[in-house]
């Protein structure tokens, strides 16, 4: 729940699902249903004010915080609908942090950055541009890299298309 002005809002109320290792599952409802706010909690963003979440059969919501980043690091990616990219960090950098936090060797970082970005269509040229100097499509492909750079289990998007046209959306 959230606290608004004092009062209590209840959200996500009596949810209750498995997702399979290999599903794709969308989640889909009116704006304001909950749809971020349950993705937020599955990618360890938010925690639940009650309830239970198990990840790979650990119940997350005891956690603390730096076990709840070592568990997203390893294992999930991000698409935000709003990119969440750096803006004055070069589309290289923005791909490799999670890399950084990985602990891969830095001499392995180009050719996984270069993997990453040519899976959703962009080239090497693109390494060194800033996101100010992208297309919405080109910033979001940028972010889609960042998130499967690691080769995560879980990958959650939040509209990752959205600001895609239809060949590049279909490419993702």
């Amino acid at each position: 729940s959230y606290i608004v002005d004092g009062n209590e809002i209840p959200v996500l109320n009596g949810v209750d699902f498995a997702i399979p290792e290999g599903q794709f599952v969308a989640i889909m409802g009116p704006s304001g249903s909950g749809k971020s706010t349950l993705l937020y909690s599955l990618g360890l963003l938010d925690r639940p004010t009650s309830g239970k979440f198990f990840l790979d059969g650990i119940e997350t919501s005891k956690l603390e915080d730096k076990e709840l980043a070592k568990i997203r690091n390893q294992k999930i990616g991000f698409v935000f609908q709003s990119f969440n990219l750096l803006r004055r960090t070069s589309v290289y950098d923005n791909v490799r942090v999670p890399l950084i936090y990985a602990n891969v060797p830095e001499s392995k970082h180009k050719e996984l950055v270069l993997k990453a970005l040519s899976s959703v269509g962009l080239e090497e040229r693109f390494m060194k541009k800033q996101p100010s100097q992208l297309s919405g499509g080109e910033q979001q492909r940028v972010a889609i890299a960042r998130a499967v750079i690691n080769n995560p289990a879980i990958i959650l998007a939040d509209e990752p298309t959205g600001n895609l046209d239809s060949k590049s959306g279909e490419l993702v």
